[in-house]
């Protein structure tokens, strides 16, 4: 059996996020701080993905003053407490493979340092020495403690309601770092 270790190229790899409000949507990015995939046979076994929740940016809001109050607002206690948990992390505990390129990914999410099961589908492509995945993960903010205008925790919010799922759609490469064969 051949291992390959593959480490996650933060600046050649993007997420891109959007929350949804009654009156629209709010988009942006995040970046990856680190992470690694482990690939049995050419197949993925195992990884994780370290997330830098400090980095977040906001995209459709261009006037600098009103992006500034919302990205601290994205930063407090009503949303990721960036302060305290400056990193979210996605821990791969079961990998099924889907069709050929498609995987099904299967692992523990955490945010603020609540942690929960959470799965997706993500296509995979890869050449000897470079690792490509892209998928998109729906989460449950209220999961993770992100109640903020949440129509299951507060009444009457009527247009401010923000909806408690929101979308990460990803695009990471990484590189090969070595080899090992192992006898199994």
């Amino acid at each position: 059996m051949e291992t390959t270790n593959f480490k996650i190229d933060s600046s050649n790899s993007n997420i891109d996020w959007t929350g949804r409000k009654v009156t629209g949507a709010h988009n942006g990015t995040i970046g990856i701080k680190e992470g690694h995939f482990i690939l049995n046979d050419g197949k993925i076994n195992g990884g994780n993905i370290v997330i830098n929740t400090s980095t977040i940016k906001i995209l459709d809001v261009t006037d600098p003053d009103t992006n500034a109050q919302f990205a601290g607002h994205l930063a407090s206690d009503d949303f990721f407490s960036i302060e305290k948990f400056p990193t979210a992390a996605f821990d791969i505990l079961s990998v099924k493979e889907v069709s050929n390129h498609t995987y099904y990914l299967e692992g523990n999410l955490t945010i603020k340092d609540i942690t929960h099961l959470v799965g997706f589908e993500t296509e995979v492509k890869s050449n000897q020495n470079t690792l490509y995945l892209a998928g998109k993960l729906i989460i449950d903010r209220t999961k993770y403690d992100i109640k903020f205008r949440s129509g299951n925790f507060f009444k009457d919010l009527g247009d401010t309601l923000i909806y408690n799922d929101f979308e990460l759609d990803f695009n990471i490469t990484a590189e090969a770092t070595f080899s090992a064969q192992s006898k199994n």
